[in-house]
């Protein structure tokens, strides 16, 4: 009896870490429906938060918790049995087991119920029919469908978002937590300090934040260091093979549980399950069809398997603003991966992944020019880790070069989808040593190189790219080749200072472009007209900057309308319309900064700084040139290097020194120096000088500026939640949950996420006792 109003949950032998959220959210479903189901990868932790759930609920259950392992049980006709010798039942059949529940106010636990959804489907509903007291918690791969089940994805714990925080900051995640935790289980003195905390961080990101892998890696450091563990993780299903000895045979290696989770899928969600590998950052529904299908999966399959594979917890489930995509962990992912190269179809997999990239790539260069350059630009930032993906596939696999060429010339049109143009120069360089043979593509490509580099400021590396590309362009006749290098050479000019000589050669490079009826390429040569005439103050000034501005904005092609305002802005302010400037800069940069054009962004706040400088607000001007100064260094360029924008930056630097005292000036420098990207964009934009780079008054109500929303999510930031969970929670987007967090960074004059966290908790701390000092 004592046993039957208690159950026969199993005490807890390891700390719980984290599941805050989780925890409640499964004690109010259970309260308000009668069966819930925990779904999750292998490995998530679904019966460790099964458990918690129901040992925290003993008061609402006053006949006991019961709790089944069902993994050991080969197939269904053993079910009821097994079930109704959990609970003390002392007859095993479904009648005998429902009337013996049917007065009880229990929880039943199946535990494991994925190798066997029909019959524990089945059971349940019976149950839950027959037995109106009763409810039931489940743990599976995938929902089990019964009538009026709600189902609660477990996803992996929190992970930090960079790798470059502070101890105090990761230990806020729970993956880290559990790190600390487990390993200090088998070092007794481990922590996470300053010292390894970048070596914790990244191995936590590895493993996915799941629970399992973790625990077991934690295991390691008993013989190795943290770093050391890193550095074997790239064969971590060797490496994480050391679970507890009271595990189940799967729980006790990695490769065990991914073998029990395959084994469970049919033949040709294994197949989709290893094509998806090849995928990097997650693809749509179009890239899985175009990619995947074919050789035992037809096309009109693919979709239905993809939803098999997300029931299952293999694929993840995301919403992109108004796309969806799927992705895998990495972990799932290398296990696919690892299948796909045993069954020898590694290669040509991913040549049609690479193949669909290069697609991507064409059909972004042939549009990028008109009212989708937006989208495009989304798509491909969206994209770059398949595009990098395909370009590292065609760089390592012979004679596989020129593919890479054609993919990374194509993405001129988009530079922004590289991380800086070093990057962009760094895939061509490498493409460019490997497919040494003189075609077009390679002339395309040397060009292409030349540009970047020039955005760099690293004008002497494009000379020789110029040249080259000028003989293979005359070699083949390759007018659009010969229009490409006459483009570049002008804009090297410009960036040089020859101003001149640029004119020519970009008026000559605009004539070219318009004959071949490239009209994106001729709109990039009239802007650079146009910031030449303006830079030299030329009387054509005014005439090239509005056609730029009007033929940009004609096409609906934003980002260029971006450049094409700065242009304009710098067009009035020569001509005395200091007014207009300012408003024309800011509209470029709100532009720049939807796009995160980071290049463009520097460009603009330094020629905000000037406009400044000439409306004689001298200090602001310096914290813009501050400001600029920081931007300019993210991105690997230096103005010493672009000598079309140097000039007047140096004008503008001897004008404050020369109405500014020396230390006024270096202390304004320094002020928008030390100014993070979000408070240079509050203070570009909002022209408040009096608060860029200040905090809130001193123990002022850190809640009073954030709005209704805002306050609730820093609420969750301060429970530790990622962005990528706090869109999940409040069913809003990432990009939302991103924007709304660096508002809050922004208007609390913060930093970090951490700094959220103190000051929310404090701010509870001091409701807690204003509560209480009232209600005495």
């Amino acid at each position: 009896m004592a046993r039957s109003r208690a159950g026969n949950l199993p005490l807890e032998l390891t700390s719980f870490v984290g599941r805050r959220r989780e925890i409640a959210e499964g004690r109010q479903a259970l309260a308000g429906s009668r069966m819930l189901t925990l779904v999750g990868v292998g490995g998530v932790g679904k019966t460790r938060l099964a458990l918690r759930i129901a040992a925290e609920m003993s008061q609402d259950f006053r006949d006991g918790r019961w709790m089944v392992d069902l993994s050991p049980l080969p197939e269904g006709g053993l079910l009821t049995e097994t079930v109704a010798a959990a609970v003390g039942c002392p007859r095993r059949d479904l009648d005998s087991l429902a009337g013996y529940l049917h007065d009880k106010r229990s929880l039943l636990v199946l535990d494991n119920c994925e190798h066997l959804p029909g019959p524990c489907a089945a059971l349940a509903g019976d149950l839950l029919a027959m037995a109106p007291e009763l409810r039931v918690l489940a743990t599976s791969r995938q929902a089990l469908r019964v009538a009026g089940e709600r189902v609660l994805d477990v996803p992996p714990l929190t992970v930090p978002e960079a790798a470059g925080t502070s101890a105090e900051d990761a230990l806020r995640n729970e993956a880290v937590r559990l790190f600390e935790d487990r390993a200090a289980a088998v070092v007794h003195d481990f922590t996470v300090n300053d010292a390894n905390c970048a070596a914790v961080v990244r191995l936590c990101r590895r493993l996915d934040g799941i629970p399992l892998a973790i625990e077991l890696a934690a295991v390691r450091v008993q013989v190795l260091s943290v770093e050391q563990i890193l550095k074997r993780l790239d064969d971590r299903f060797r490496l994480l093979t050391t679970g507890p000895t009271t595990a189940p045979a799967r729980q006790k290696t990695l490769r065990a549980l991914l073998d029990w989770s395959y084994d469970l899928c049919s033949e040709e969600e294994r197949r989709l399950w290893e094509r998806l590998s090849v995928f990097s950052g997650g693809c749509c529904l179009d890239a899985a069809e175009a990619v995947c299908s074919g050789d035992g999966i037809a096309r009109e399959h693919v979709l239905d398997l993809v939803a098999r594979l997300v029931d299952k917890s293999i694929v993840r489930r995301r919403r992109k603003d108004a796309a969806v995509r799927f992705e895998m962990l990495d972990t799932l992912s290398e296990y696919g991966a690892e299948r796909l190269a045993a069954s020898g179809r590694d290669v040509a997999l991913r040549r049609r992944h690479r193949d669909w990239c290069r697609d991507l790539a064409v059909r972004s260069e042939a549009e990028w020019f008109g009212e989708h350059q937006m989208d495009w630009l989304a798509c491909l930032v969206q994209e770059q880790g398949n595009v990098r993906a395909a370009l590292e596939f065609c760089l390592d696999e012979p004679g596989e070069a020129g593919a890479a060429l054609e993919i990374a010339a194509a993405m001129w049109s988009h530079r922004l989808s590289w991380s800086s143009p070093s990057e962009g120069h760094l895939w061509l360089e490498r493409a460019l040593a490997r497919a040494p043979e003189a075609c077009a593509v390679r002339a395309k490509a040397l060009w292409v190189d030349a540009w970047l580099v020039l955005l760099r400021g690293d004008g002497g590396a494009a000379g020789p790219l110029l040249e080259e590309c000028r003989a293979l362009a005359e070699r083949f006749g390759d007018e659009a080749e010969l229009a490409g290098v006459a483009h570049v050479t002008g804009f090297a000019a410009l960036q040089a200072g020859e101003f001149a000589r640029a004119f020519a050669l970009l008026e000559d490079a605009l004539a070219r472009r318009r004959a071949l009826g490239e009209w994106g390429h001729a709109w990039v040569v009239l802007y650079q007209l146009a910031m030449a005439a303006v830079l030299t103050e030329d009387r054509r000034a005014t005439e090239l900057c509005e056609e730029a501005l009007k033929t940009a904005r004609g096409a609906e092609a934003e980002w260029s309308v971006s450049y094409a305002l700065w242009a304009a802005a710098l067009d009035r302010r020569r001509r005395g319309a200091q007014r207009q400037a300012v408003t024309m800069m800011r509209e470029s940069l709100r532009l720049k900064l939807r796009c995160n054009d980071h290049l463009g962004l520097a460009q603009g706040v330094e020629a905000l700084a000037w406009i400044l400088a000439d409306g004689e607000r001298y200090e602001q001007a310096a914290q813009m040139l501050g400001a600029a100064h920081m931007l300019w260094r993210s991105i690997g360029t230096s103005l010493s290097g672009l000598r079309h924008l140097a000039g007047a930056h140096e004008r503008c630097e001897s004008c404050l020194r020369e109405h500014l005292r020396e230390g006024t000036y270096r202390a304004a420098f320094d002020r928008g120096r030390g100014l993070t990207l979000d408070q240079v964009a509050a203070f570009a934009l909002n022209d408040r000088p009096e608060t860029a780079g200040r905090g809130r008054r001193p123990g002022s109500d850190p809640a009073s500026v954030l709005t209704r929303r805002e306050r609730e999510i820093a609420e969750l930031v301060a429970r530790g939640l990622s962005n990528k969970e706090i869109a999940e929670t409040l069913v809003i987007s990432q990009r939302t949950a991103e924007c709304h967090v660096e508002n809050i960074l922004r208007k609390l004059n913060f930093t970090s996420r951490s700094q959220v966290a103190k000051s929310w908790a404090g701010q509870v701390v001091r409701g807690s006792r204003e509560s209480r000092s009232g209600s005495c």
